[in-house]
């Protein structure tokens, strides 16, 4: 199966942004971006939910996409978040990435003002109409209170500049609906859903667990990849554990801070209004790391 961005198929890996002293951590994010290099990662996605984009300036979150492609030097694929609930904003971040050297560009739907699918629609065309870099529909109706219905996203895959969709609805049937009637390549917004969705023709996850086991995410994708459907069920269930059990502690990214801090990759702490996993919690964290022998 050959879909519009086939090079994105695989691993990409949504990446935290690291904090010390109130300010982005330059050298802790070239940290990651090597690891994942190392670990055989398709492609990052920096400053998108993982990577507290909401809490960033503009100047910091420029210099996060300037950052993560020059030390990713063509290793990986980069997709940064470029989104915004204005469209003039997402336009504007969406350029700069391009002229930075961005790979695609990861655009969640707008939040907060919740227009209509028409409006949603003109949201994403004056953006693909505009740069010359593949754009990424991110449909995560629980974060921006508007899904993007099915036939907003056929719509769409009649614009030459959307390639992809993120897919976090957790809906196989609109997943089934896109991926029947399209050749948009369908990652997986979740990554405890990542098996399913690639049952169905799905090509990759934008995952975030990916920060702590990116071979063992790559290894199901491989496996499922090379017709081995026991190795990817396997692996699917192996991970379905440390996913639901991580990621259900409490808001992205905070468990997945925490465990990184956990394992010796300290990435600083999250910025306010998130706040640092509770102490019961943590004990929980500790616990799903060392059942999944990380720890």
């Amino acid at each position: 199966m050959t879909t519009r961005a086939e090079k994105f198929a695989g691993l990409s890996v949504a990446l935290v942004t690291p904090f010390r002293d109130g300010t982005v951590d330059v050298p802790a994010l070239r940290r990651q971006i090597a690891f994942q290099a190392e670990a055989g990662t398709t492609g990052i996605c920096p400053v998108g939910t993982t990577g507290e984009s909401p809490t960033l300036t503009h100047d910091e979150h420029e210099r996060v996409i300037a950052e993560s492609i020059q030390a990713a030097a063509g290793r990986l694929l980069v997709m940064p978040g470029t989104g915004s609930n204005s469209t003039a904003e997402a336009l504007r971040l969406t350029k700069y990435a391009a002229k930075e050297g961005a790979d695609a560009a990861l655009v969640v739907g707008p939040y907060y003002n919740r227009p209509t699918q028409q409006g949603i629609y003109e949201h994403f065309k004056a953006l693909a109409e505009s740069v010359g870099i593949p754009i990424c529909v991110y449909n995560i109706p629980t974060r921006t209170g508007r899904n993007i219905e099915p036939e907003t996203i056929l719509r769409l895959a009649d614009l030459p500049g959307i390639a992809m969709v993120k897919e976090a609805t957790g809906s196989m049937d609109q997943a089934s609906q896109i991926i029947g009637a399209t050749d948009l390549t369908v990652l997986s917004g979740d990554d405890s859903l990542t098996l399913p969705l690639l049952s169905i023709g799905g090509r990759g996850v934008i995952s975030v667990v990916g920060n702590i086991v990116p071979a063992d995410m790559k290894a199901l994708l491989d496996a499922f990849d090379a017709g081995d459907l026991a190795k990817a069920r396997s692996l699917h269930h192996k991970l379905f554990t440390l996913c639901r059990d991580l990621l259900g502690l409490a808001s992205n990214p905070i468990p997945i801070k925490a465990a990184m801090a956990m394992l010796g990759r300290d990435t600083g702490d999250v910025r306010l209004p998130l706040v640092p996993l509770e102490t019961p919690l943590a004990a929980k964290l500790r616990d799903v790391l060392s059942s999944y022998g990380l720890v």
